[in-house]
């Protein structure tokens, strides 16, 4: 009997390495943000979507997160850019 088992290749790019799914307390604790504003930021289609994990549980693809934060990062810093030209 044939196994169903499906297997994925595994990227070699580094990024992957450490790709996985983060939980409600981790993602609150990486972006500094409370539960409602993640929400919030979610429906506004302004956060990465949350990933179903059972009925009862989702989580966030870490690379997906780790993306947002390093976009809010860069824009902060074009701003103060920006506002350093205008003085």
């Amino acid at each position: 009997m044939q196994s169903s088992l499906i297997t994925h290749p595994i990227p070699a790019n580094a990024s992957y390495a450490g790709r996985r799914i983060l939980r409600l307390p981790e993602v609150l604790l990486r972006t500094g943000f409370k539960r409602a504003h993640i929400y919030n930021l979610i429906s506004q289609g302004r956060f990465p979507q949350s990933v179903q994990l059972g009925a009862r549980a989702v989580g966030w693809d870490s690379l997906a997160i780790d993306i947002w934060i390093e976009e809010r990062i860069a824009g902060e810093s074009v701003l103060r850019s920006s506002v350093r030209g205008k003085v």
